[in-house]
């Protein structure tokens, strides 16, 4: 093949990717890289990407092979790739299914046709304590119970299997949905929404039942958990990060599906009722009975450390486990309280450490996560796609919003300078007082002022970690602020009033990261962070993403101040929005409060 200096890609030998940002090839070589690399930093000319194992085996699992990605680096490399990469990116794909998990009568067995392969991971610590007894040449017994943990210490070791053992059907719930929605509107299922939830359904087989689909904020994930759900018929419980998204779970229900208020139960801090179909939270699953059991909480339900001498003696370590997180952790019954078909993770990225534990104890069910960026905080993804299965559908956000199903974002990074008195503060204060006094700079009012008055008949969201900078905001220009302390019940009230336009300006603490049903959102400001989070960038550019019946863009806002710490997690937190193919204006506040009018970047 001849390579063209023209190209974007530089691809070295250890196995990290050049993009040029500016090159007129840039957009379609991005939109490859997505299927298969990680960003990991995107100044303003070049950005990196970087081949890992997990961002290659989620590739093979949607179907991507290894000469489609060197296929694709070669078309838009400058030079030959290096001789090292092909071989690396076959090895890497090709241990994807090279070990399998498969159903034999009530128990499973672990198969591989490499039988060197075999020999060798089952006398690796970490494997050997879960398999049973040696079947034949090629495959081993596994107890049900180790189907999970197996599962992780399988990809610990680079050989991720294929989990083809299957489910339990769950319970009958016959439910279909609705051609005309009970609000009265005409409601059909998106192209792509009906597509992800096939993909993942696979036609009732062993290859589907488990796994993520990446879609972004606003393009209807909701709706694609309802349309596994009437593929499926099965009683079905759904985890979700707050009461207001249990509040948003059942109008859709109820709203755009045959079923009946009686079949929906919610199982919260508020209530705790079990049906058909039950609305559950992370929070009240992970509510402790003790403090602390003496072990952190990234530790699995079998530990796989433990140096076990046997089936037998690691099978009775489970139980007393088991006892330990069912009384440490009180409402994990509810995963066995009926016979579900179908779990669904809602905001999959947010999954809390101990419903890990859990959810490696239920394999058994079909899984179903829902997010819009597979980046968590704390690392542990390849958790996520041993857990609860590996990405099987996404679609990047700008082709969504060219096909008019989010709207049109214009990102600007608005930065301003500490005052003066805030300076010397600044300079003695310690690493993380240093960020907090960035964050909460009093010059990012005057921009806040400013803003509301540019659009002051929009709809606009103020957004922000630290309470005291919030009640600062509220105070100065007399608007609703809802925090975690915030009533439900008022809670549904603003966004209500906020959805009618009766409330045109709301600040939001950290809440409203989180699922929230404000369709007609379309200006957020973002006057501080979670330090360098990306996944909450995603959250908060997703509350205006709903499109808009006048067509009119989103305009995403980030206060920053200058030559300090929340400038360097900023540029991590923006990382995002290149995965996603935006770009961003980077404005000086003093222009700004001139009036200067941002232009889109292209």
């Amino acid at each position: 093949m001849s390579y063209d200096p023209a190209n974007p890609l530089i691809v070295q030998g250890d196995r990290s990717i050049l993009v040029e940002v500016d090159n007129p090839r840039y957009v379609p070589a991005r939109n490859l890289l997505a299927a298969f690399a990680e960003l990991e930093k995107s100044p303003e000319h070049i950005h990196t990407y970087r081949l890992t194992p997990l961002s290659l085996w989620n590739a093979a699992a949607a179907g991507m092979t290894a000469d489609e990605m060197l296929d694709g680096l070669a078309r838009y490399s400058k030079f030959p790739l290096p001789p090292s990469l092909g071989p690396y990116i076959r090895e890497m794909v090709s241990r994807y299914g090279r070990v399998r998990l498969e159903r034999d009568g009530e128990q499973l067995r672990l198969v591989c046709s490499d039988q060197p392969l075999l020999e060798e991971l089952s006398r690796h610590k970490k494997i050997r304590q879960y398999l049973g007894e040696r079947l034949d040449s090629h495959s081993y017994r596994v107890d049900p119970a180790f189907r999970g943990v197996l599962k992780q210490a399988l990809i610990a070791v680079e050989y991720p299997a294929e989990d083809l053992a299957g489910y339990t059907e769950g319970a009958s719930l016959p439910m279909a949905l609705r051609e005309i929605a009970v609000s009265g509107l005409r409601f059909v299922v998106r192209d792509y929404q009906r597509e992800a939830a096939e993909i993942f359904h696979a036609g009732g087989g062993v290859r589907g039942g488990s796994g993520v689909i990446v879609l972004p904020c606003g393009a209807g994930k909701t709706i694609v958990g309802l349309a596994v759900m009437a593929l499926l018929q099965r009683s079905t419980l759904v985890l979700t990060t707050s009461i207001t998204a249990v509040k948003q779970w059942r109008r859709e229900l109820l709203d755009k599906t045959t079923l009946t208020e009686d079949q929906i139960a919610e199982y919260t801090g508020e209530s705790k009722d079990i049906g058909p179909v039950t609305l559950a939270t992370y929070q009240i699953l992970t509510y402790r009975r003790t403090a602390s059991r003496g072990k952190g909480e990234g530790a699995e339900g079998i530990d796989a450390s433990t140096n076990g001498s046997g089936q037998a003696e690691a099978i009775a370590e489970a139980s007393d486990k088991d006892g330990e997180e069912r009384d440490e952790f009180p409402h994990f019954r509810l995963f066995n309280e009926r016979d579900w078909g179908l779990i669904i993770y809602d905001e999959v990225h947010l999954l809390p450490a101990p419903v890990f534990r859990i959810t490696a104890q239920i394999q058994a069910r079909r899984r179903l996560g829902l997010t819009a960026t597979l980046v968590r905080e704390d690392h542990r993804e390849a958790d996520v796609f041993s857990l609860i299965g590996p990405k099987r559908y996404d679609v990047p956000w700008r082709e969504l919003e060219t096909q008019g199903w989010i709207a049109e974002a214009q990102c600007t990074e608005i930065r301003l300078s500490l005052p003066p008195d805030k300076r010397m503060e600044y300079a003695v204060a310690d690493w993380r007082a240093k960020f907090r006094i960035a964050s909460e700079n009093p010059g990012k009012l005057e921009v806040v002022d400013h803003l509301l008055k540019r659009y002051q008949s929009d709809r606009v969201l103020i957004i922000g970690q630290y309470l005291r900078q919030l009640r600062e905001v509220q105070r100065r220009f007399q608007l609703p602020l809802i925090t975690g302390s915030t009533s439900t019940a008022e809670r549904e009230k603003l966004y209500a009033d906020f959805r009618a336009g009766r409330v045109r300006h709301l600040i939001l603490s950290k809440v409203g990261n989180f699922a929230i049903d404000l369709p007609d959102a379309n200006v957020l400001i973002q006057l501080s962070g979670t330090f360098g989070s990306r996944q909450e960038e995603a959250q908060r550019l997703g509350r205006i993403l709903r499109p808009k019946s006048s067509g009119e863009s989103a305009h995403f806002y980030t206060l920053v101040t200058r030559d300090t710490r929340e400038l360097d997690f900023a540029h991590h937190r923006q990382l995002f929005l290149t995965e996603q193919g935006y770009s961003y204006a980077i404005v000086d506040a003093a222009d700004l409060l001139c009036n200067f009018r941002p232009a889109r970047e292209e």
